[in-house]
């Protein structure tokens, strides 16, 4: 394009003036017709038609689309609806700071109710209708009904908080952001053997991916690190009436309750637990980081200790502003705060990625955008801190330690890598 513009530039500027030679001669008579213009005036207009002017370049009109899936509905619409807010937010950020070369990426958001038949559905409609290159999504029954079709179809898939460790063997085409549950549920129990004197643990279980394989993990690595679990039992999905595995925890007298559920059935565990009169210390993962079960739970959510994979304030001033913005427009801090800090770097991923291909000259298609993340591997993140993408997949980050203190999450240790 700036060749063609080099060649006709002295054209335009005869063009120029000539239509101004023209308009002074005849300035008393009426305007001619477009056919009676002179050759030089027509090239000009043609010129004009085609966006084509001396110095300058055509204008970005492709935007870099990008899928997300994550439930706005249904019982773990708590998490995802926050989940969402901040990867929005963090495009409109990454397109005011003059987004991808000039050009705008532009996200494109579905409901899919963190239920894997639906998620089959919305990825179809990813790949064949919106034809784009990269989605991001959650929640492990998720990722692992979606697989094998980013796989077949060669489209990027980006996991933003799913933590089944069987994520990492889930394809070519399948990669997590965030930490499985091998990195927080192996750091997890010798933190409480050492830290808080914890020997007998009662572990209870979604009986799902994420709740079966991240139990799993915390029953070894407690027994490893020298503890008792003296209960492992599950419960479905959706169970309201905990009564029995309430009555089971009593009858085992354990010093420590873990609870690997998902969004919505932690509450409800430990209301019933405490209604029992069980006092035991209870201790989750990031799950139960969130405004909304402190809400629901009251006093008895008091003590209880969660893991993150985030850093808070202290370690990351960016997060300042960041959880300003939720208290000026929402009036409160996210459910889920460090899922949401994942969720607003993911955007900056995407980018990343776009920004690669345009600059090796690629088309944005699922294998080069793959073949971007393999060439950049460590990525920095605003919110949640850098990233190295591992070969089997995966990333590490340091694992903290959170307490409901006085009605609000406190940090109250680390975990180093």
């Amino acid at each position: 394009m700036n060749k063609v513009v080099a060649l006709l530039t002295p054209l335009l500027r005869f063009a120029t003036r000539s239509a101004e030679v023209l308009q002074r001669a005849r300035a008393p008579r009426r305007s001619m017709g477009a056919s009676r213009l002179p050759a030089s005036m027509r090239i000009l207009a043609a010129l004009a038609g085609l966006g084509i002017s001396a110095g300058a370049s055509a204008a970005c009109n492709k935007p870099f689309k990008f899928g997300v899936g994550d439930p706005l509905t249904g019982p773990s619409a708590t998490f995802g609806i926050d989940q969402v807010q901040a990867i929005k937010w963090a495009v409109e950020d990454i397109n005011a700071a003059g987004g991808i070369n000039g050009c705008k990426l532009e996200v494109i958001i579905v409901d899919n109710q963190a239920k894997p038949d639906i998620a089959i559905t919305t990825t179809n409609r990813f790949i064949q209708v919106d034809k784009v290159p990269v989605i991001v999504t959650a929640f492990s029954n998720v990722v692992k009904a979606v697989a094998p079709i980013v796989n077949r179809e060669k489209v990027l898939l980006l996991s933003v908080g799913a933590n089944s460790p069987a994520i990492a063997k889930m394809g070519d085409y399948v990669y997590t952001t965030f930490p499985l549950a091998d990195v927080d549920m192996n750091a997890l129990p010798p933190y409480l053997i050492k830290k808080h004197g914890k020997k007998r643990a009662a572990v209870l279980y979604v009986n799902h991916e994420t709740g079966i394989e991240g139990s799993q993990v915390f029953r070894d690595a407690f027994k490893a690190s020298g503890g008792e679990v003296v209960l492992y039992d599950s419960y479905e999905e959706n169970r309201t009436d905990f009564t029995g595995l309430a009555l089971k925890v009593r009858s085992t007298n354990p010093d420590v309750i873990h609870i690997q559920s998902v969004v919505s059935d932690f509450p409800a565990i430990v209301s019933q637990l405490r209604q029992l009169g069980i006092t035991t210390q209870v201790t989750s993962f990031q799950t139960a980081f969130n405004t909304k079960m402190i809400q629901d739970l009251g006093a008895a959510s008091e003590g209880i200790i969660v893991t993150s994979m985030a850093p808070g304030v202290d370690q990351n001033p960016a997060l300042v502003p960041y959880l300003k913005r939720w208290q000026d427009q929402y009036k409160r801090l996210p459910n889920g705060l460090p899922y949401t800090q994942y969720w607003y770097d993911s955007a900056y991923i995407v980018a990343d990625l776009f920004r690669w291909v345009e600059a090796n000259k690629l088309p944005a298609t699922g294998e080069n955008m793959r073949k971007a993340l393999l060439a950049i591997k460590t990525f920095k993140q605003p919110l949640s801190g850098p990233v190295t993408f591992f070969e089997n997949h995966t990333v590490s980050k340091a694992t903290y330690f959170w307490q409901v203190k006085g009605g609000k999450f406190v940090m109250i240790d680390k975990s180093d890598l």
